[in-house]
């Protein structure tokens, strides 16, 4: 979701098929995208043009936040996750909304997605002047026991339970 212009699954070498999904997709055409070891599709996080089941692996890296519709883009997101795949979150938390992020909220995201997926992984970081990648490379962790309102980086993994 969001997927930007970059080659941002490019790390995902090993995977059978990787796309990227960006309301902006066409738009990036000129931009070289054709190039990338990936698939771009055009949609947003709240109606994705994909089949149910269909990914063993969902992420959502620094994208959550863009979304119009948090809840319908938490069913989506859920909605494409296969039986046994993952869904990795890597989000800012504790923002105030702005234009290209208008969604704001906190730690407790991650209830969004129960119980349809299971939380294996969470872990909370102090959040760099750098941005979220450098927070995470930085491995500080979050102090919930300062009482100060400032950011943070939430770092989740969720499984799909297989159908009984």
């Amino acid at each position: 979701m969001g997927c930007g212009p970059r080659g941002s699954l490019e790390w995902a070498d090993r995977s059978a098929c990787r796309i990227g999904l960006d309301p902006l997709a066409v738009d990036y055409l000129d931009l070289g995208i054709k190039a990338h070891g990936m698939k771009y599709a055009a949609g947003g996080a709240e109606r994705m043009p994909f089949p149910d089941r269909l990914f063993d692996g969902v992420f959502s890296f620094n994208s959550l936040d863009h979304v119009e519709d948090l809840s319908r883009a938490a069913e989506e997101m859920i909605r494409v996750v296969a039986p046994d795949g993952f869904f990795l979150l890597l989000t800012d938390v504790n923002h105030a909304p702005t234009v290209c992020e208008p969604v704001e909220y906190s730690w407790d995201i991650v209830s969004l997605f129960s119980p349809a997926l299971e939380l294996v992984a969470e872990r909370h970081y102090e959040q760099a002047e750098s941005g979220m990648y450098q927070s995470i490379r930085a491995n500080v962790p979050f102090d919930h026991g300062n009482p100060d309102k400032r950011r943070g980086v939430l770092s989740a993994k969720f499984q799909k339970k297989s159908f009984s």
